[in-house]
């Protein structure tokens, strides 16, 4: 197939070319992709392999506070077997009643911040951007009021003016973890109760497999809203991200409250976790055109990582530091060169994942119309790509073949785990813990990256064997 016949030049029959050389145009929803977007496939093991994981993830989420709260991040177990019962009592459940309750206090910050960042989501200024058509709409898009870089800045400061003023310390969050946790598990399994019955009451359902514990992880809605708060975007922006930050920087201000100075571990995971935050806050409205967005249905698997499992999961190498010092009295310190490679590691990974995403969500704005130009900090270079080229499917869609998307099918991901792995390098080696985050994001993007070349293979057909010729790597070029 020649580049002429991949990107044939404009006529009266083809869309109008913005000045980027993108074709502007209103996709229209075909009956393929009603079809696609109907289908139902058990994944994750079906009805027993969610259930198990909805049973699984908040004990492995106490499992690992244990290891982290009383055992410096060594993974336990008992000694005999025989007696693995009365083991778990005495290890587990005795040592959960006595720092993981969900306490007053700890249900007053974690859920005052729900409320807080809600009210945030539906007043503070921000640019409406309009999703991808839906099929199971005819083809309708949705609105998204995209406030969240006004938000963020916003609970910054009140957070900075709370703290140094007295009238919060953030640095007591840290002393509430096991707390917080519980009342976040709690929250996430009643949220996913919540939009799973008000969704099946108000028959607002969709792609549904009629088994419960199944529609019931995966969602019953795609699109559940209040008022002009769209909650799948709001779950998974505003609220797993900015108390992931703040729980690290609480384990910072701890280190210089308790010994009167910040190491550069201890550094390294605000900067990680401020930036991190930060890239979805500054290109939130890129959001819209996601997969997760577009396609996935809003039940306990987004609900609940979002509002658990992310913040008090991903913040283990944070702990982790902080505890190594509180129990040991030294701090984790490497060799200068150790250092630099890790930092330069996250930062180039965070390069990479900025960059690549905003060239993808902003081609295909520029292709919905919708494209628009903010100054937010930072605006890294090449985060816009001049003149792509692409390939035109039969279907409709453009798929993009230039920048970082002409290296790798998912460059995003790989930059994704670059500095997911430098977030346990820098702890060192003594504890799986901090690799944690690592080895699970690992998992579960293989797992997507699976799910998305079956349904890209589907819709677009030969397009999509052209595309896999153009870029055949998915990760790591010449390697995997």
């Amino acid at each position: 197939m020649s580049k002429d016949s991949l990107e044939p030049p404009c006529s009266k029959n083809q869309p109008k070319t913005n000045k980027n050389g993108v074709p502007e145009f209103k996709q229209k929803v075909t009956k393929l992709d009603v079809k696609i977007d109907n289908q139902v496939r058990y994944e994750f093991g079906g009805p027993v392999g969610v259930t198990a994981m909805m049973l699984g993830f908040p004990c492995l989420m106490y499992y690992f506070w244990v290891c982290l709260e009383f055992h410096q991040g060594r993974i336990i177990y008992p000694s005999d077997l025989s007696q693995w019962k009365s083991w778990v009592v005495r290890e587990i459940w005795e040592k959960i009643k006595m720092g993981a309750y969900p306490s007053k206090w700890a249900t007053q910050m974690y859920m005052g911040y729900v409320l807080f960042s809600f009210v945030l989501a539906y007043t503070m200024p921000g640019p409406v951007v309009e999703g991808l058509p839906i099929p199971s709409l005819n083809g309708k898009r949705l609105k998204y009021l995209c406030n969240g870089l006004s938000s963020w800045y916003l609970t910054l400061a009140i957070s900075f003016v709370c703290h140094v003023t007295g009238v919060f310390r953030l640095s007591a969050l840290i002393d509430h973890f096991g707390e917080l946790m519980t009342v976040a598990i709690i929250w996430g399994f009643t949220m996913s109760t919540l939009v799973y019955v008000v969704s099946v009451a108000t028959n607002k359902t969709h792609r549904m497999s009629g088994n419960f514990f199944y529609d019931y992880f995966m969602g019953a809605c795609l699109n559940p809203r209040i008022g002009k708060v769209d909650l799948k975007m709001w779950a998974e922006i505003r609220l797993p991200w900015p108390v992931l930050f703040y729980l690290s920087l609480s384990c910072l201000l701890k280190q210089y409250e308790t010994y009167g100075r910040v190491t550069a571990p201890a550094f390294f995971m605000v900067l990680a976790h401020f930036l991190y935050v930060n890239a979805c806050q500054k290109g939130e409205e890129c959001i819209p055109t996601s997969w997760d967005i577009f396609y996935e249905k809003d039940g306990f698997m987004l609900i609940f990582w979002n509002m658990a499992g992310v913040p008090f999961t991903y913040c283990y190498s944070s702990i982790y530091l902080m505890k190594y010092q509180l129990t040991t009295g030294q701090a984790i310190t490497h060799s200068w060169a150790f250092t630099i490679a890790i930092f330069t590691l996250l930062l180039v990974g965070y390069y990479i994942f900025d960059t690549g995403n905003s060239q993808k969500n902003r081609f295909r704005m520029e292709q919905n119309g919708s494209f628009i130009t903010r100054n937010a900090f930072p605006q890294l270079p090449w985060g816009h790509i001049k003149n792509p080229s692409f390939i035109r499917t039969k279907h409709g869609n453009l798929l993009l073949t230039s920048g970082w998307w002409g290296i790798a099918r998912k460059p995003h991901y790989t930059a994704d785990l670059m500095m997911a792995v430098s977030w346990g390098l820098i702890t060192g080696f003594s504890s799986f813990l901090p690799y944690f985050y690592f080895c699970f994001f690992l998992f579960v993007l293989v797992h997507r990256v699976s799910r998305d070349m079956e349904r890209c293979a589907n819709k677009y057909g030969q397009d999509w064997v052209e595309y896999c010729r153009r870029v055949p790597y998915i990760f790591i070029p010449y390697v995997f």
